[in-house]
């Protein structure tokens, strides 16, 4: 295997969680699948095959290197650069058809100068500021916007979009409000001045549930993608009025590795560094190679849970650089070898990156896009 542990992304599950979110938007709406975050810890060149195959189009990224390994292994496909991408990117950009955000004056003056240039046209979204207060053009920045297209022609508005500050909890509703009027008054405007944007898209996850008409003409799709809700929020406001109230989402991701070594420790000593754990009795302990420097939180010592033959069993002791101990007494047939899930379904058990999220104190988010980058992915059926 030449590694510790191994990750499998399921197509089905996939294609199921498109399938779900096409019943959501309609078939009238672009699904972006967003991408960032090595896409959300699952692997950028091992899903965007795999979304491709689902049959989706379009790509979102926050940064030209994502871009980059997108393009290799989508070279047909849209891709949509949403945070950084310095001048000197810029050039590469144009050259491959990738699609960036306008949130500052400068990268509109740098794009359209390289443009002119290569003789092309730089494919941009206007990203307006409505209350984010993160990245986006503020009103004095769009009159220079609109001053600076009026003049040029090396360009294609692909789209003009802004970002909500926090669509999963119900305690941003207002400020949400106050961002979709500043979005719709902002647009009208800069039709006036003949900015019409080939697609308008403010939506992420969360939005796209919680607040349906903001779904325009295209959504950019996170972590629903993968077969998480942005927040408990989310998934009550859509089950509340569904008279049935299954998770309609399957999670793609299982995370797997193998029991590296077994023994026994006697009553009273203590297991692994320092004295957190004393074994109250004769134990049988196994050994698993994976530990925090593979994303597995030191913050789940002596209380994660892993499944081993069926089992739902402990993690013992301080979690490692790069291993874990596990208690196997009840199943004391356990062996070098035998499978080891870390996320995922084994026999009527299952690890969810929820359960892990609770113990540690991570979002679902943080959690899987600190799964490390070689962290082998397989994709199955």
């Amino acid at each position: 295997m030449f590694q510790t542990s191994y990750i499998e992304l399921s197509q089905s599950a996939l294609e199921e969680n498109y399938k779900f979110l096409k019943s959501v938007v309609g078939e009238q709406t672009l699904i972006s699948t967003v991408i960032k975050g090595n896409a959300y810890g699952h692997g950028i060149v091992d899903l965007v095959p795999m979304a491709i195959k689902a049959g989706q189009t379009h790509f979102s990224v926050f940064s030209a290197d994502e871009a980059r390994l997108c393009r290799e292994v989508a070279p047909n496909a849209e891709i949509m650069i949403m945070g950084m991408l310095d001048n000197e990117e810029l050039e590469w950009a144009i050259t491959n058809n990738i699609q960036f955000y306008i949130f500052e004056v400068n990268r509109l003056e740098e794009a359209l100068k390289i443009a002119k240039k290569l003789n092309q046209l730089a494919q941009i979204h206007l990203e307006l500021e409505t209350g984010m207060n993160r990245t986006g053009l503020r009103k004095k920045e769009v009159l220079k916007v609109i001053e600076l297209l009026n003049q040029n022609e090396n360009y294609i508005l692909k789209g003009i979009c802004t970002h909500f500050a926090g669509a999963e909890s119900i305690g941003n509703y207002v400020r949400i409000q106050e961002q979709i009027k500043s979005f719709k008054k902002q647009r009208k405007q800069l039709a006036k001045e003949g900015l019409i944007a080939e697609c308008y898209h403010t939506a992420s996850s969360a939005a796209t549930l919680s607040y349906p008409k903001t779904q325009m003409d295209m959504v950019r799709i996170g972590i629903l993608n993968y077969g998480f809700w942005p927040s408990t929020e989310t998934f009550i406001h859509y089950v509340k009025d569904k008279s049935d109230r299954t998770d309609p989402l399957r999670r793609i991701l299982s995370w797997k590795s193998k029991v590296m070594s077994t023994k026994t420790v006697e009553t009273g000593e203590f297991i692994g560094y320092g004295t957190t754990y004393m074994a109250r009795e004769n134990m049988k302990i196994a050994t698993v190679p994976v530990g925090y420097s593979h994303g597995y939180s030191r913050s789940l010592s002596n209380q994660g849970r892993v499944l081993v033959n069926g089992e739902r069993v402990s993690v013992v002791g301080i979690v490692n650089m790069n291993m874990m101990v596990l208690d196997i007494t009840d199943i004391p047939d356990t062996k070098k070898g035998d499978e080891v899930v870390l996320i995922g379904n084994q026999g009527d058990y299952s690890i969810s990156v929820s359960s892990f999220s609770e113990l540690s104190d991570q979002l679902n988010y943080e959690l899987l896009t600190r799964l490390p980058h070689n962290i082998p992915r397989k994709v199955i059926k």
